[in-house]
């Protein structure tokens, strides 16, 4: 073979500082080959079999004199040596990086024709550049074959956008998902987070996770206010159906009485708003970043969605709302498919627009490092215009002066709320009774495993909450489905106990 772009070949004397130049300039271009053990200007076949100290130290170039890592894969292919006996040479395979890679003297190389050329200032910014637009969606996954693709879910894909040939021609012909290399195939990062059987198992934090927190602010150590911790994995969209699945059970909802004596019921978060911030952290996050997972953070007053990844260098914070990118192409198209992305650059301005019309606040975007975040405020802020009381230990009510039954499910919780919060119990036992409320659902049968889930406490704690709470006479006993069941007592309303 000649050298090229993406193939070169080197003796087994190169010292490793040399041959990181080569090594990292495979890596900031195409990719590609490097043979060891062949002499690059005679061609004449040495091997490797009797140098191992060169080997080893050869193999630890990627890692030692690039940064960041290169990674890669090597093996040992049998030959006949130059003195006519079986040896073997050293083969790396390099794929194209998105990153950019330099020695240890911090210069970059990159790979033109057959040539190994140190890149300029100006060059080494442009590449930068240029590398936000190549996506690592497309890097072969080494490791990976066609066994790791749920090919029954994949069919039921091709057969949704009408694809009639066979799921790996649909992989090895259509968006870089395949390549096929000495007869093994390779799958690509989109590949394998679109329709792989088990994408965590090459890209363990490639997932969403939910975290509930209890008040306005993340806290830590003994002070820890964690209450909920969900993890979401699987193929993308399962991940994000599952996200928004679950969100939807942690959305509040709010019951107002608006002026002309009509009750108007309010969720928290606009249910497009909540959906598209899931979608937009999945479909743009940067999944080269391994060391983290999407988080979405939910409080008593806003909600948080982190993602890992910067924004690209044509987009500003101050004009994202109309800013169109897709980092991650391929897997915008697929979610397309599936009807949770539309026209590219769309989904942040309806944000915008959800947000204003529901009167709350817009959006706030903040580069942290290397973590989006997008920060919503829920309509606690709209309620405050309304004309409800909003107490010290965050409960929000209104006093109407209507039979309970008459007002729905939620103004009747909001007035066993009021029992609380008019009794004389401390600010701390008041705010966890109206955690437990809120979390209760209509008709539901609640038992100390239920309490100790909802605040995180151990069994001591649920059974002494519910002996406050029957002390209000806020929970009734359920006979006939064993000890210690309960149910939100509405009764208590109008007959609240004296402490």
């Amino acid at each position: 073979m000649e050298e090229s772009q993406t193939f070169d070949r080197k003796s087994i004397n190169i010292a490793p500082r040399d041959f990181s130049n080569h090594v990292c300039a495979f890596a900031n271009a195409d990719g590609g080959i490097i043979v060891v053990g062949i002499s690059d200007k005679t061609k004449r076949i040495e091997g490797v079999d009797s140098r191992e100290r060169q080997v080893n130290e050869l193999l630890r170039v990627p890692m030692d004199f690039c940064t960041p890592t290169v990674p890669f894969v090597h093996e040992f292919v049998d030959c006949v040596d130059s003195n006519g006996k079986a040896n073997h040479v050293l083969v790396f395979h390099i794929e194209a990086s998105p990153l950019v890679h330099e020695n240890q003297a911090h210069d970059a190389y990159i790979r033109i024709g057959d040539k190994s050329k140190i890149l300029s200032y100006e060059d080494r910014m442009t590449l930068s550049l240029d590398k936000g637009l190549r996506s690592f969606e497309d890097i072969l996954v080494p490791d990976s074959s066609y066994d790791d693709i749920d090919e029954v879910y994949l069919k039921e894909y091709l057969q949704m956008v009408g694809y009639s040939r066979s799921p790996r021609e649909y992989l090895l012909q259509n968006k870089n998902f395949a390549k096929e290399k000495a007869g093994e195939i390779r799958l690509s990062v989109a590949a394998i987070l679109l329709f792989g059987k088990n994408p965590q198992q090459f890209f363990p934090r490639a997932r969403v996770r939910f975290i509930r927190y209890e008040g306005t602010e993340e806290k830590f150590g003994t002070e820890m206010n964690v209450i909920k911790d969900v993890i979401f994995e699987g193929r993308i969209l399962e991940q994000i159906r599952q996200a928004v699945a679950y969100i939807q059970t942690q959305i509040k909802e709010r019951t107002y009485l608006t002026k002309g004596g009509i009750f108007t019921t309010e969720l928290e978060y606009p249910e497009f708003v909540r959906t598209e911030l899931v979608v937009n952290a999945v479909t743009h996050r940067d999944y080269s970043i391994r060391g983290t997972e999407i988080q979405i953070k939910m409080f008593d007053d806003h909600l948080v969605v982190e993602s890992p990844g910067n924004l690209p260098s044509q987009v500003k914070i101050d004009k994202i709302r109309n800013a169109h990118f897709a980092r991650n192409s391929h897997i915008a198209e697929y979610l397309k498919d599936y009807k949770y992305v539309k026209d590219f650059g769309e989904g942040v301005d309806r944000i915008y627009r959800e947000m204003e019309a529901s009167g709350l606040p817009v959006p706030e975007y903040r580069q942290d490092s290397f973590i989006l975040k997008v920060i919503v405020k829920n309509s606690g802020f709209a309620l405050q215009k309304t004309g409800f009381e909003s107490e010290k230990t965050g409960f929000t009510l209104q006093k109407t002066g209507i039979e309970s039954e008459k007002t729905g499910f939620a103004l009747q919780k909001m007035e066993i709320a009021s029992i609380v919060l008019n009794s004389g119990f401390g600010k701390t036992i008041k705010e966890k009774m109206k955690k437990i409320i809120d979390e209760i659902d209509e008709n539901q049968v609640i038992a100390a495993k239920d309490i100790m889930k909802i605040l995180a406490c151990k069994p001591t704690a649920a059974t002494e909450m519910i002996k406050r709470m029957r002390s209000l006479n806020l929970l009734k006993k359920i006979e006939g489905v064993g000890p210690g069941r309960y149910s939100l007592n509405f009764l208590s309303i109008t007959t609240p106990k004296d402490l």
